[in-house]
């Protein structure tokens, strides 16, 4: 079934790009509409083995039917590749992921609300301030307190950065534990912690669900383009 469902997605995803439309739709300039090839069963095997784990199952078939990343949400899908004897992801902020750590469970839980809350308040006012250096310093020890719980690495052991969306904001798929397959995304930049993407029924997000409601709007937004 996994399999099926990414019958043909390809085809559409290179229809959309060459159809007038195609530069309409939201991060086209980025990924430019191309695919890479998808993976081998021997690549993907060869993935799997350096990583230490299993990919989800709507992700490694997305990787074998259809492509290896490129043309999808925002400004794309990040691509798999080998570089050097090593596979790893590519694009904006794919290095955040720890790739030693995603056979590690995905945390079901983020930091500490009251300390989360209590960094919140201790938060440098600049009125506050009689000089601007003086501000500008307690506010870098400030992002380096607030940096230190919120990116910490065991807060996305077990994931992987899939796509940038601009402005520091991302979405992670989830390899391991009780999330795995889901898409969460990623506001840390603009203080707002990792949340998982909900389907209007509230359940969470999988990979495949989360691709074709791409490729569909992407569809509809070429489709309405004179």
């Amino acid at each position: 079934m996994t399999d099926q469902w990414w019958a043909g997605v390809r085809q559409r995803v290179e229809a959309v790009g060459a159809g007038p439309g195609g530069g309409e739709v939201f991060g086209a300039k980025g990924h430019k509409w191309a695919l890479e090839a998808p993976l081998t069963r021997g690549e993907l095997a060869e993935l799997e083995a350096q990583t230490g784990v299993r990919l989800p199952e709507e992700y490694r078939a997305f990787l074998l039917h259809v492509g290896a990343g490129g043309a999808g949400p925002a400004y794309g899908l990040f691509p798999v590749r080998r570089v050097q004897g090593r596979w790893r992801w590519e694009g904006d902020g794919a290095g955040l992921a720890d790739l030693s750590r995603l056979a590690e469970p995905f945390p079901d839980q983020g930091p500490d609300p009251k300390l989360v809350d209590d960094l919140r308040a201790q938060r440098p006012e600049e009125e506050d301030f009689d000089d601007v250096e003086d501000f500008d310093d307690a506010m870098e020890a400030w992002d380096e307190r607030w940096d230190a719980v919120m990116f910490a690495p065991e807060r996305t052991a077990g994931a992987i950065v899939i796509c940038h969306l601009g402005c520091a904001r991302r979405e992670w798929l989830i390899i391991s534990g009780s999330h795995r397959g889901t898409i969460w995304s990623d506001d840390r930049a603009d203080d707002v912690d990792l949340v998982p993407l909900l389907n209007d029924d509230g359940k969470p997000v999988t990979f495949a669900r989360w691709y074709s409601d791409w490729l569909q709007q992407a569809e509809r937004t070429a489709l309405s383009t004179p």
